[in-house]
């Protein structure tokens, strides 16, 4: 008996024993299996979180960020303990304890599943198998994928140590509202430092997540307290908090950003513009998409906030007073539905996600508004971010054709700004984005570090950045590459060009171009030429030197890549950018200097180091402890010679007389030298304006979009010249400015400004000009260049040219007068002065 019941107990102890074994044996198999082809967590030892890249002004504030996963990478060293023990408590209690995965938690969580037949399945996993699943594997719920879990986990535990895996969790979970990392977390929800949070805000971001989609702090507001008090408890439980601070913290209301309970951090942002969405198109070109958005770079931008907005202020101004002048209103194209009407909550919800444009400031701030009541003598309008209702009075719209029956409906969506009256609140005062666009760009002339861009009315109108991406017609402002071919050609501004009619005949017909008064005017210097912006003369001299040599220069200078060597295009009938326009006058003002347009001067990766910097000067003497006080230190620059300097000075000194009795004379008016030159191009589809004084320089050109006439009287002058003005005041109320250095190697002549002629070194009065000319250069005066056009003998001359022609149809459509059909001649122009 008894040896049988030894043999019962024995063979089931054997059964056992057999079965545990190949328990062991099948989880061990499963294991090896599973582990064979796992992916290497030795990375995570070197792993570098996408982070945000962020971009400062020169002064050291943050402007604006840019990034796919908004996360601020922190070290655990910085991370609060606080913080620390909200998430454990939550997520991992053991976690200090356990060595990649908590058996006891997943038998709990499989003894549950089973209990709820499926209907409540947990994931049990610990930080470090969250780790592992966030970094290496994928989120699906599957068997598969925690036994994956556990072996990395493991393998991780004996590779990391406990800080450095927490360190890795809490920079990389995902905490809603594009947070990931528990710093960004911090910013977006309560707009805090992990160090000024409170044990019940530490406990909020803990309880994100598990489900980040159905913990939303406004939403889901009571699933989300509910979640956080047992955080608390958690936290009460484990030790982190005494019972006192836990009954405070989790009689604390649910407060977050997103409620309204505090300011956002982008509030303390200014919007988004066209300056910093440059930087980021231009350094994703640099450095690649994926690294920009994830590179945690620090930029240090060009930017000078005071002039920006002077910008800003100034191309707003200039192109309102345009679309103003033409009297229609176009509105915003927004209406809201009538049932959105029916009381002020309604409308205000629907006025709120109106998309119309929030940026605009000028002559105070404007603000989307619903028209509530159209009256003969007033409109009723809502306003949004103000009190009640306001009205609009007939008085306001005098510049529009129509009175407020004829433009506006009940629902329509508009723009208004606060008119004020011996200081006070009179009423609202309707606006309207123009139709008409432009940009303007500001930079110094020495290093071309941009000061300002503004690349059209408002950014959030219409992202699309005039400065820099749209291609124009530079019209007459191209005339200064043709004449500074000439002079560095051995022409000088006393030569004598002839301004007389020319025929050219081209694939697509005759072409006969005009001057814009209509009028010749015979044989007149350079000077003169370039000052009133004579077209015939311009083509001429463009004859004279040759294009091929025109082309060359404009290249070099960056105005284009490969310009076509046509006639026309010495008038400025090739497109390019104001951005590129406005670099290449900067090095007419600097000396002939190469200039390298920037808008970031600095770029810092996430660790500090510098990986980009535009100012590549040797500062020699920065360093020398013997350098006298007040002395600056020697700067040596190797920057190229893109043209002589005395050409750069006397083309300079021609543009003098562009502002200062030229084209520009009229609206230009600074209390410094200025320089610059005036562009119209044909039926004023562009208008342009590039200047410059002594250390600033800056250009303006404006057009529709899709390029058609603007109407009598737009000009570079009248409607880009007051832009400059208004922005180059206070420039030079900021920055000062002086007379343009007179470079070595040359000397002054005085000449008749009308006739070229040299005049005695006493003569004066307001013929007379001091033109510099190359020393050993002795100037010839009196000969006179035609460009080798032959003239016809009937073409007409100075008045003759308004007579009446005929109308024809051109090949894009449109329609153009031409004169009496001419026969050609057999004497040159020039020899009928």
């Amino acid at each position: 008996m008894l040896r049988f019941i030894l043999s019962f107990f024995g063979s089931i102890f054997s059964t056992l024993t057999l079965g545990v074994a190949m328990v062991a044996l099948t989880i061990g198999a499963v294991f090896w299996i599973y582990g064979r082809d796992l992916p290497s967590h030795d990375s995570l030892a070197q792993y570098q979180p996408p982070t945000i890249s962020r971009i400062y002004s020169g002064e050291g504030h943050m402007i604006d960020e840019f990034a796919k996963e908004r996360r601020l990478f922190t070290p655990s060293a910085d991370i609060p303990d606080l913080v620390k023990q909200a998430f454990i408590s939550a997520e991992d209690k053991n976690f200090y304890t356990h060595a990649g995965y908590d058996a006891r938690g997943i038998a709990a969580a499989a003894v549950e599943a089973v209990r709820s037949r499926g209907a409540n399945v947990r994931g049990a996993s610990t930080i470090t198998q969250q780790v592992m699943k966030n970094f290496l594997l994928s989120g699906d719920r599957r068997a598969e994928r925690k036994i994956k879990e556990i072996i990395l986990a493991t393998r991780l535990e004996e590779t990391l140590n406990k800080e450095r895996i927490l360190e890795l969790y809490l920079n990389e979970i995902f905490l809603g509202q594009n947070s990931y990392g528990v710093t960004a977390a911090a910013q977006t929800y309560f707009n805090k430092t992990l160090g000024e949070l409170a044990p019940h805000e530490a406990a909020t971001l803990a309880a994100m997540p598990k489900a980040p989609s159905d913990y939303h702090p406004v939403r889901q507001k009571e699933r989300l307290l509910a979640r956080r008090n047992y955080v608390l408890r958690e936290m009460r439980e484990n030790g982190y908090i005494s019972r006192d601070v836990y009954g405070v913290e989790v009689a604390q209301p649910l407060r977050s950003v997103q409620n309204g309970d505090f300011e956002g951090f982008r509030t303390a942002l200014p919007p988004r513009d066209y300056f910093t969405d440059e930087i980021r198109r231009q350094l994703t070109q640099d450095f690649g998409e994926g690294e920009f958005f994830t590179g945690g770079f620090t930029v240090r931008a060009t930017i000078d906030h005071e002039m920006q907005a002077e910008a800003a202020l100034a191309m707003r101004g200039g192109l309102q007073k345009y679309d103003r002048s033409r009297g229609k209103w176009r509105g915003t194209g927004v209406t809201l539905e009538e049932v959105q009407l029916a009381d002020e909550a309604g409308w205000r919800a629907a006025l709120a996600s109106a998309d119309v444009s929030r940026d605009i400031e000028l002559g105070g701030k404007w603000y989307p508004a619903v028209v509530l009541e159209v009256g003969d003598k007033s409109l009723t309008v809502g306003v949004e971010d103000n009190e009640g209702t306001g009205t609009v009075p007939r008085s306001d719209i005098k510049w529009m054709q129509g009175g407020f029956a004829a433009n506006f409906t009940r629902g329509d969506v508009v723009l208004v700004r606060a008119a004020e009256k011996d200081g006070t609140f009179s009423h609202w005062s309707l606006r309207q984005v123009p139709e008409v666009q432009g940009g303007f760009v500001a930079m110094d002339v020495n290093t071309g570090r941009v000061l300002a861009m503004q690349g059209g009315f408002s950014y959030q109108h219409s992202v699309f950045n005039r400065a820099t991406q749209a291609l124009r017609q530079p019209g007459s402002s191209f005339k200064p590459f043709v004449y500074a071919a000439a002079l560095d050609s051995g022409y000088s501004p006393a030569t004598i060009v002839v301004d007389a009619p020319i025929e050219i005949n081209t694939p697509q017909g005759l072409w006969r171009p005009k001057n814009s008064s209509n009028k010749f005017y015979g044989p007149t210097p350079l000077r003169t030429g370039i000052e009133m912006s004579r077209n015939l003369m311009t083509i001429r001299l463009a004859q004279e030197v040759g294009m091929p040599v025109v082309a060359g220069y404009a290249e070099r200078f960056g105005v284009y890549d490969n310009m076509g060597a046509f006639l026309a295009n010495s008038l400025g009938s090739e497109e390019t950018t104001l951005y590129k326009m406005v670099a290449a006058y900067a090095m007419f003002a600097n000396g002939g200097e190469r200039v390298q347009p920037t808008l970031v001067d600095r770029v810092q990766d996430r660790f500090g180091r510098t990986i980009y910097r535009h100012d590549d000067r040797d500062c020699v003497e920065c360093a020398d402890p013997d350098l006298a006080p007040g002395q600056a230190p020697r700067i040596v620059t190797d920057r190229e010679q893109v043209m002589d300097p005395i050409t750069a000075y006397q083309l300079t000194s021609m543009m003098r007389g562009v502002v200062d009795r030229g084209t520009a004379s009229s609206v230009i008016n600074l209390p410094v030298p200025t320089a610059g030159k005036t562009g119209t191009t044909n039926d004023s589809r562009d208008v342009w304006f590039v200047g410059f004084t002594s250390n600033i320089v800056a250009g303006c050109y404006m057009g529709f979009d899709q390029p058609r006439p603007m109407g009598r009287g737009a000009y570079g002058g009248t409607m880009c010249g007051p832009v400059f003005q208004q922005f180059m005041k206070k420039a030079t109320e900021k920055f000062g400015g002086g007379p343009f250095d007179v470079p070595e190697g040359g000397h002054f002549i005085k000449i008749d400004r009308y006739t070229g002629a040299r005049l005695p070194d006493n003569a004066s009065g307001a013929y007379v000009v001091a033109e510099y000319f190359r020393d050993g250069a002795e100037p010839i005066f009196g000969l006179t260049y035609d460009g080798g056009f032959a003239m016809g003998s009937n073409l007409p001359l100075i008045e003759e040219v308004q007579e009446s022609g005929r109308k024809v149809t051109t090949s894009s459509g449109g329609t153009a007068v031409l004169g009496p059909k001419a026969t050609f001649g057999t004497i040159s122009s020039g020899g009928l002065y």
